[in-house]
C-alpha cells in the first residue's frame, strides 16, 4: 500500500446504537487481496487489501445484515473482487459496479445475475481521469436496460456545472456522501443549499448521508456533519440510504472507529420511523426488489 495510506480500524467499537433487524450498510467495498485481484496499473493509490471475510465479519459486528459493496476506483472497471464478494455473499449483498463503456449487454447481465444493480460514475478529480459525459450517456442508455440506476461521486464545488448532466439521466441518481459538502462553511451556505435544491426539484435524485468522517474538523466528534445529514434526513426521508464506506480509503486525518460511526446513526435519524427508512426500506426498494 502507499506509504501515508491509512490502513482500517484493526478493533473497532461495539456500537452503543442498536441498529434494527434487517439494517444494510448501503455504502462498503472490498480491495483485493492484491495476490488474486490485483489492483488497476493506472490507479491513483494503492490501499491496503481489505477482504470480502473482514467485511462480513464487520458487518456481524456492527449488527447489521446486508451490504451495499461499491466498486472502487483502485479495481478500475474489473470488477472481479467485486463479483466474489456478491457471489460469496448471496442475497446479503448488493453491487455497484464501474464498467468500460464499451461493455455489452451480455457482460452487463452477468453483473446483474451476481447482484450488481447500478454503475458509478466517479468525478472526483483527483481520483480518475477526467471522461466526457458523452460516454457517461451511453452507459447509462445501456444500465437502464435492466433497470439499474447510477450512483455518482462529485465534491461540492462541482455540483453546479454537474448540473444540466444530471438532469440528462433519465433514472434514479444517488449521489455519494451528500456531494460532499464544506463543513466550515454551515448548511445555510450556497453550495449546500443548491444541493437541497436540487434533490427538492428532482425526485429521481437520492443521497447516501454517509461519511462524516471525511467531512469532519471535528473528529472523532462529528457533530459538525450532523446537522447536514440530519437536515437531509429530514427533507426527503424515503431517498436517503447510510453506510460505512469501510474501509475507509485514502482518510489522511484519522482513522476512524466503525463501531462510533454507527454511533452518529441516532444523531441524523432520531426517530425510529426515520431509522426504519434509512436503514431497511429505502436500501431494500432500491437493491432488492427483484
Amino acid at each position: 500500500m502507499d506509504a501515508d495510506y491509512l490502513p482500517f480500524h484493526a478493533n473497532p467499537s461495539k456500537p452503543e446504537f442498536k441498529a434494527p433487524a434487517g439494517a444494510v450498510d448501503a455504502h462498503c467495498h472490498v480491495f483485493g487481496p492484491a495476490d488474486k485481484f490485483p489492483y488497476h496499473p493506472k490507479r491513483k493509490y494503492t490501499p491496503c487489501d481489505a477482504s470480502k471475510d473482514q467485511l462480513f465479519a464487520l458487518r456481524d459486528h456492527l449488527g447489521f445484515a446486508r451490504n451495499v459493496i461499491v466498486q472502487a476506483s483502485c479495481h478500475g472497471t474489473d470488477n472481479a473482487a467485486l463479483i466474489d464478494a456478491l457471489e460469496t455473499a448471496g442475497d446479503l449483498a448488493r453491487g455497484v459496479a464501474v464498467v468500460d463503456p464499451a461493455i455489452t449487454m451480455q457482460e452487463l447481465q452477468v453483473l446483474h445475475d451476481a447482484g450488481v444493480r447500478a454503475v458509478r460514475f466517479n468525478f472526483v478529480k483527483r481520483l480518475v481521469d477526467s471522461t466526457p459525459k458523452e460516454i457517461f450517456l451511453c452507459v447509462a442508455e445501456k444500465i437502464k436496460k435492466l433497470d439499474w440506476h447510477i450512483v455518482v461521486y462529485f465534491e461540492a464545488p462541482d455540483l453546479e456545472e454537474l448540473i444540466p448532466f444530471l438532469k440528462q439521466l433519465d433514472t434514479t441518481i444517488v449521489v455519494d456522501h451528500m456531494g460532499r459538502p464544506d463543513v466550515t462553511n454551515g448548511i445555510e451556505h450556497e453550495d449546500f443549499q443548491r444541493f437541497i435544491s436540487l434533490l427538492a426539484e428532482n425526485e429521481n435524485i437520492w443521497t447516501k448521508v454517509s461519511c462524516p468522517e471525511r467531512l469532519t474538523q471535528q473528529a472523532p466528534d462529528y457533530s459538525d456533519v450532523v446537522p447536514y445529514a440530519r437536515t437531509l434526513v429530514e427533507k426527503f426521508p424515503d431517498r436517503v440510504l447510510w453506510g460505512t464506506d469501510w474501509p475507509h480509503p485514502n482518510m489522511k486525518s484519522h482513522v476512524p472507529d466503525d463501531g462510533k460511526l454507527v454511533d452518529v446513526i441516532p444523531m441524523i435519524a432520531p426517530s425510529v420511523e426515520l431509522q426504519q427508512k434509512l436503514l431497511i426500506d429505502n436500501p431494500m426498494r432500491l437493491y432488492w426488489r427483484k
